[in-house]
């Protein structure tokens, strides 16, 4: 595996990423090691890797995005969080990050014991199915909601195991997984300055973000 690209690289421009991702990224303690899961164009680890100079590695499904990423000069290889993530030594990251990928996956309860197990803190982030509109499309339309967190109509979703923010927060209790950090977001991936987990943040939360950790 490569380490973190050089500080000579950090002086070129760079596109400015989505407002969750800054989110993620203020998270993340700089020369870190950090494993990105489902990272998709690389655009959260190059900026990780240019801003706060971590050791970047991601693993993503699709060749179109490995390509992306391999174009950057980031360490990224194919991969499934379902079938990949077991052969990770346990605690080789300080950082492993799951965003707006864990309702795709086949097994979140497998997945998120490896997240935490592969890291000293894994940052999961995921749309709340709890939000209020989400709720009321569903008793007054009937029909599942496509919204600006939930885009694709239900029969070319990629989302097979939606869950809303209390949902999330008693897997974590179940597995024995500390919740350190939660931040609700709003659609475009702003802080609500919601307490979660609470009634409020499962009602008005676009979307979750946590900070996990599991001792031992």
């Amino acid at each position: 595996m490569t380490g973190p690209l050089p500080l000579a690289a950090q002086g070129r421009p760079r596109a400015s990423i989505r407002v969750d991702l800054q989110a993620i990224a203020e998270m993340i303690e700089p020369g870190s090691r950090v494993l990105d899961i489902g990272c998709g164009d690389g655009a959260l680890l190059d900026y990780l890797a240019h801003e706060k100079n971590v050791d970047a590695r991601g693993i993503e499904i699709s060749q179109a995005g490995v390509n992306a990423c391999v174009a950057q000069g980031l360490s990224v290889v194919q991969g499934d969080a379902d079938t990949d993530l077991k052969d990770y030594p346990t605690r080789g990251f300080d950082y492993a990050i799951l965003s707006q990928t864990l309702q795709a996956t086949w097994d979140p309860k497998a997945v998120l014991e490896h997240l935490v197990r592969i890291s000293r803190r894994a940052i999961v982030s995921f749309p709340n199915f709890g939000v209020w509109h989400v709720r009321l499309r569903l008793l007054f339309g009937g029909k599942m909601p496509v919204t600006g967190t939930l885009t694709s109509a239900w029969y070319e979703t990629p989302n097979i195991h939606l869950c809303t923010l209390d949902d999330f927060v008693d897997l974590c209790r179940a597995l024995d997984v500390t919740i350190e950090q939660a931040m609700v977001l709003d659609s475009v991936g702003r802080p609500k300055g919601l307490q979660a987990p609470g009634r409020l943040a499962n009602l008005l939360g676009e979307q979750g973000l946590f900070v996990l950790t599991r001792g031992g």
